[in-house]
């Protein structure tokens, strides 16, 4: 038996991992806490893992590469077609693995950012923020009496 694709669903604590072998049965089915997660992934042979993108998902997708997996990263929206009933972590990882085999998902993974491409996209953000609040606060003080500012 061997794990071709696995999906994994990440959230703050516990991760839902979903593995399937060639011919498509589940073959690994794994509710993980945040620490073991790297020691799971150590044990198995080099595989394709594909996650959710979020910001979150660009760090665990750069230690998995690490550990010699091949990491896709799927828009939430590309993920969402695919869950079939509810919604829980369990059927999200069900979702995330079957979007990976599909030709058109395939097409639009997103690349994994590295670290120093992350910190920028944060510098931005906050630059954005305060600018932006900056503004607001400008013009409500030349609105405004001096007194209710």
């Amino acid at each position: 038996m061997t794990i071709i694709r696995i999906g994994l669903d990440t959230s703050k604590h516990v991760f839902q991992v979903h593995g399937v072998d060639e011919s498509e049965q589940p073959a690994l089915r794994r509710q993980l806490r945040r620490q073991s997660v790297a020691t799971l992934f150590a044990k198995l042979a080099p595989t394709r893992i594909g996650m959710e993108a979020c910001g979150a998902s660009h760090h665990w997708a750069r230690l998995l590469r690490s550990l010699g997996h091949q990491v896709v990263l799927i828009p939430p929206q590309y993920v969402k077609a695919y869950v079939q009933r509810g919604k829980n972590d369990k059927i999200d990882a069900e979702a995330i693995c079957e979007a990976m085999s599909r030709p058109k998902v395939q097409a639009r993974f997103v690349p994994i950012k590295t670290v120093a491409q992350q910190a920028a996209l944060t510098m931005l953000g906050c630059a954005i923020c305060w600018s932006s609040s900056a503004r607001c606060w400008s013009t409500r003080s030349a609105v405004m009496p001096p007194s209710s500012v």
